[in-house]
């Protein structure tokens, strides 16, 4: 993925069995690099994002930046996540962010031949949060909308220590016919700005399309 600031434009992933994921971003997000060939131009790539997202910023700033960037790589492998993205604005005069991230992960052999019912039984059972089902363009998704606790990195904190903070988000998971799920989250630390994100989530989530690898539309079962 580029790491330029991206216009509204159609992003895309091809999962496993060929079916590939088209979906929108809307205009004003950065992109985290998923592409470099080797570390060092990974560490390139994330020092040209610092730059872009702190440019009023000193060059150490910007390296810590960078550096913290870096360092949830692991957790996106882990996760799954081949997309990543993040934005900041005002809302009534608040400076706030929100990052949208779009991975897959495999679907549980026990959700038998209604899916996205399992997967909501599941969360619910759980505790995750608020857990719905929808019907999307693409087929039948699983919203859960709820709150966990992350931490920034002191790097960037005033204190210099890490500091817990309470994170909202939105996670969507389309389970596909092929034993694979596509999660896209939304998430953002800053409360003023829940209202704006999540109408503009709801229209990311609206624009996912699926094909199969000879381009052909699919739409998922149930």
């Amino acid at each position: 993925m580029i790491t330029d600031a991206a216009d509204t434009a159609q992003r895309n992933l091809t999962g496993s069995d060929g079916i590939e994921v088209r979906w929108i971003m809307p205009e004003g997000f950065l992109e985290l690099p998923f592409e470099a060939d080797d570390l060092d131009e990974l560490a390139d790539q994330l020092v040209d994002l610092a730059k872009q997202a702190l440019p009023g910023a000193d060059e150490e700033v910007q390296l810590q930046y960078a550096a913290m960037c870096a360092a949830h790589y692991d957790e996106f492998i882990e996760a799954g996540v081949q997309y990543a993205g993040f934005v900041t604005t005002e809302v009534d005069g608040v400076r706030c962010t929100a990052t949208v991230n779009v991975s897959f992960m495999d679907l549980d052999e026990r959700a038998g031949r209604n899916p996205a019912g399992f997967i909501a039984t599941t969360m619910r059972h759980l505790e995750l949060g608020q857990v719905g089902e929808v019907q999307l363009p693409c087929g039948p998704a699983v919203t859960c909308v709820g709150n966990r606790s992350a931490s920034v990195d002191g790097s960037l904190t005033q204190s210099g220590q890490d500091e817990p903070i309470w994170t909202s988000f939105i996670q969507v998971q389309i389970p596909l016919n092929n034993g694979t799920v596509l999660i896209l989250e939304m998430g953002t630390p800053t409360v003023e700005g829940w209202d704006v994100f999540s109408a503009m989530f709801a229209g990311i989530v609206k624009s996912v399309r699926l094909f199969d690898d000879s381009g052909a539309p699919l739409v998922m079962p149930g």
